[in-house]
């Protein structure tokens, strides 16, 4: 399907635009489920200061979502009406380190700042070398993994909101929950500081060699999958209810249950997002049926289904 062209409109009412803005354009090929239809608009902006001056033109009645590489999303079949902007790392994946500050964009891949963090001998971000997403997405979900979040290490978020202001934020200030950030969700986020350990390098290492190992043995990461599904509930362990439940394997349509680890979706080469959604909320009520457990989804989905 396609939506109204509204780039012209845009373009004209922002004549000093430097960023790309496309009409109609796929998303498919920008996630990781490679799933999903157009954006009405897609939007990349040149830098922040080019964010800003497009947010504060844009008609504010026009819905405005963010997308990042695409590891935790569905976007469905529909599209998305409104305005997608891709955050682009040329502008805004830049990650620096000082004294034990570590200072990124949020464009800048989770894997990259864990990086950055063990060169400058920084302990604390190993924990991130084991998340395929980008600093953006971790704000936005306090995004964890392997004993690790987001809130550990946080000093400060700057972020732009739908008015084009800039705005700081204090690790208080995001309201962080597990998997979650209470933060407003107009806010587009483009950049972050964050506090390492100065710790010695051999464990630094050691330890993201034992994240990517863990990765490597236990999560389907070389499938098109869209990282961790639901939620884990308080006490318990999604993959375990889901495995409890007799969903390992499942197939609806081209989409599985990952038989490798069961808290993982995958597109098996020609699953719609319908197809992944609809396996995702069969999983849901299984469990439901067999725990009593209503699990909720970790991986966002973004658009209208089809027709």
């Amino acid at each position: 399907m396609s939506f109204p062209d509204l780039t012209p409109d845009l373009k004209a009412a922002m004549p000093e635009l430097r960023g790309r803005l496309l009409a109609n354009e796929g998303l498919a090929p920008l996630t990781w489920f490679r799933v999903g239809g157009p954006a009405q608009v897609l939007f990349t902006p040149a830098d922040a200061d080019d964010l800003a001056y497009f947010l504060q033109r844009l008609p504010t009645d026009l819905p405005v979502y963010v997308v990042g590489v695409g590891s935790n999303m569905i976007v469905r079949d529909g599209g998305v009406p409104g305005v997608v902007i891709r955050l682009a790392p040329r502008a805004f994946g830049e990650v620096k380190a000082e004294g034990d500050i570590i200072t990124a964009g949020t464009a800048a891949l989770d894997k990259r700042v864990a990086e950055v963090a063990a060169s400058a001998n920084l302990s604390g971000l190993e924990f991130l070398f084991g998340i395929p997403g980008t600093i953006g997405g971790a704000l936005r979900m306090n995004a964890g993994a392997n004993g690790g979040e987001t809130k550990d290490i946080l000093i400060e978020a700057i972020a732009v909101d739908r008015r084009g202001e800039t705005h700081r934020f204090n690790n208080a200030d995001m309201k962080f929950t597990y998997r979650a950030s209470g933060a407003d969700p107009s806010l587009i986020f483009t950049a972050a500081r964050f506090r390492g350990t100065p710790s010695a390098p051999e464990a630094i290492r050691s330890r993201m060699a034992e994240v990517q190992a863990h990765r490597e043995n236990a999560q389907p990461i070389r499938e098109k999958t869209g990282g961790s599904t639901f939620k884990n509930p308080p006490g318990h362990s999604a993959w375990k209810l889901v495995d409890a439940a007799g969903c390992r394997g499942l197939k609806v349509g081209g989409a599985q249950v990952s038989e490798m680890h069961c808290n993982f979706l995958i597109n098996t080469g020609n699953a719609t997002a319908h197809d992944i959604e609809m396996l995702g909320e069969t999983v849901r009520e299984r469990v439901r049926a067999t725990s009593g457990i209503e699990l909720q989804w970790e991986i966002k989905r973004l658009g209208l289904k089809a027709n």
